[in-house]
């Protein structure tokens, strides 16, 4: 959680109802059970790291104070990281999910090099899941493993291309003056 609200601060700084609404968005129908007060956690938390800093508080017309905060250079170096670095073969969904969204939002990355990125160590953890299934009777305790492991590394695989057409999709939307 801590990398992605960097790197949502990235093009601005900002307020937790506003990332909370963000990311909330990002993540539709899952969003709903993102508690507010965790995104202030995480900002309290990345505050004390130095990776953020409250730049000011916003007094709007109705409703609290709203402390706005911004990225430091530290901050910025591991949203930088964050990014660069691959997200294993047993990465979540989600997580994978909410790293192209921030990728988009914070011109960081580019989406479909991410995908493209995942794919390849997918089809690495496949390749190495299927070797050591051949080692094994597929009536094993062993061979029941990897073969699971498998079936959920296909399925990822499954996903990665809906996320190609997706974003794919939405890069030439957005190449043609559309926004997406």
């Amino acid at each position: 959680m801590q990398d992605v609200v960097l790197a949502l601060l990235v093009k601005e700084p900002s307020h937790g109802y506003d990332l909370r609404s963000r990311l909330a968005a990002a993540l539709g129908p899952l969003g709903e059970t993102l508690n507010a007060g965790q995104i202030y956690v995480t900002l309290t938390r990345l505050e004390k790291a130095g990776l953020v800093v409250l730049e000011r508080e916003d007094v709007p017309v109705r409703g609290p104070r709203r402390k706005v905060y911004a990225l430091t250079a530290t901050g910025q170096k591991r949203v930088a990281a964050w990014m660069a670095e691959g997200a294993g073969v047993r990465a979540d969904v989600t997580e994978f999910h909410l790293k192209l969204v921030a990728a988009a939002e914070s011109g960081l990355a580019d989406p479909l090099a991410l995908v493209d990125a995942r794919r390849r160590e997918l089809m690495n953890g496949l390749a190495e899941t299927q070797r050591a299934a051949l080692t094994h009777d597929t009536d094993s305790q062993a061979g029941l493993l990897l073969e699971g492991i498998a079936l959920r590394l296909q399925a990822d695989l499954r996903w990665l291309e809906a996320c190609r057409r997706t974003w794919s999709a939405r890069a030439a939307r957005e190449e043609g003056g559309g926004l997406g």
